[in-house]
């Protein structure tokens, strides 16, 4: 694996945009005992962004992190999003209240956000990212970086563009890897291409890889069962990701301490898939592959910010919708019926607005499969 950026401990970071949540707030406690044991092993290295739990996020990091231990003990990473400016004279006050919401004077690393095709021309025109390096002289940014969510050409025009970039956060996991709308693969070589260190986002793809199919849960309990072990689906995927040369660092978006916990045993001494593991993967693709299931991460940026007018809850219909593919539960019905769309919009009523796929890092067809899920569950 990359031994850039020494400050980095180990290779295994805290995606802070799924954490534990308790009455719509941020369950501090729990996270509190996260991070201390995130530390006491440690690990170092945060990621937050604004835009994360309608900027809660960012305020846990300071309650539950800045404000009790000393700054050289973790690394912070925050980002600059697309809807929070307009114009360049708007990134300098969106960035100091980001130091201010996170209780830090400086952010280690700091990523231009999922940038892609459409994005990019923004970011472009405002000078987003002359100002971020403007920041980095000013001492105010350690390293500036890009999150990513789009074709290998895209990436490839963007570090021809801006060759000072140091990092590459991108989307890596093993039902990506040959995915031809995600291009894993391809991403990773274009940014080996021009010699940047890379962090990979969603390993365990919005936990997709954590909760298998019957017939992908099949062969991980077979392969456990054949060596004595007990190794948990999210171990695979996220040790797969881990494996590549290129890669820096792995975030998980954990929920819960056993989460965590789970995530430690197996990246506190880091050990490569062997042979027999990385057969079993290809076998676990396979059946993903034939189930063709909608493959939406939950970051939930579709609902956030009204980006849906008719409050559909758009990632819990598609979970159900592959809930029901996976398992035939007809149960699945009922939730969607008398739980997800009681006080939110069906699938059906959507007006085709297209707010939604503006903002989908997956470029989903979310206008498309929301039909889809009205003809299976309406």
């Amino acid at each position: 694996m990359d031994s850039s950026f020494p400050e980095v401990k180990k290779y295994f970071g805290f995606g802070c945009m799924r954490l534990p949540m308790k009455d719509g707030n941020v369950d501090l406690p729990q996270f509190e005992d996260m991070v201390d044991l995130f530390l006491e092993n440690e690990f170092n290295y945060f990621d937050t962004a604004h835009g994360y739990l309608d900027g809660k996020s960012e305020l846990a990091i300071h309650d539950g992190l800045t404000s009790r231990y000393p700054r050289d003990r973790y690394i912070l990473t925050d980002k600059l999003t697309e809807p929070y400016f307009q114009k360049q004279e708007d990134i300098r006050p969106f960035f100091e209240k980001q130091l201010e919401w996170c209780g830090v004077d400086y952010f280690d690393f700091y990523l231009m956000h999922a940038q892609g095709s459409t994005n990019y021309k923004k970011f472009q025109r405002c000078h987003a990212y002359e100002t971020a390096f403007e920041l980095k002289k000013e001492g105010k940014i350690k390293h500036v970086g890009i999150s990513f969510h789009d074709k290998a050409t895209v990436l490839d025009r963007i570090l021809t563009d801006h060759p000072e970039i140091e990092i590459v956060q991108i989307q890596f996991n093993y039902l990506d890897y040959e995915d031809a709308s995600v291009e894993s693969r391809k991403v990773y070589e274009v940014a080996r291409k021009h010699q940047k260190s890379l962090l990979v986002m969603e390993p365990v793809k919005g936990g997709i890889l954590a909760n298998l199919p019957d017939g992908a849960q099949k062969v991980y309990d077979a392969l456990n069962k054949k060596n004595g072990t007990q190794h948990s689906n999210a171990s695979y995927a996220i040790r797969f990701a881990a494996g590549f040369d290129a890669i820096r660092m792995v975030l998980s978006g954990m929920s819960t301490l056993d989460q965590m916990k789970d995530n430690i045993s197996y990246m506190k001494d880091f050990q490569p898939l062997n042979d027999e593991e990385e057969e079993a993967i290809q076998e676990v693709t396979h059946v993903f592959q034939s189930l063709e299931m909608i493959p939406c991460t939950a970051c939930h940026y579709c609902v956030e910010e009204n980006h849906c007018p008719k409050k559909i809850l758009i990632p819990d219909l598609f979970a159900c919708m592959n809930k029901k593919k996976i398992t035939g539960d007809w149960n699945m019905n009922f939730y969607y019926n008398s739980v997800l769309t009681v006080n939110n919009g069906k699938a059906s009523d959507c007006i085709r607005c297209g707010m939604c796929e503006k903002v989908c890092p997956q470029h989903l067809p979310i206008r498309d499969l929301l039909k889809q899920v009205a003809q299976e569950f309406e």
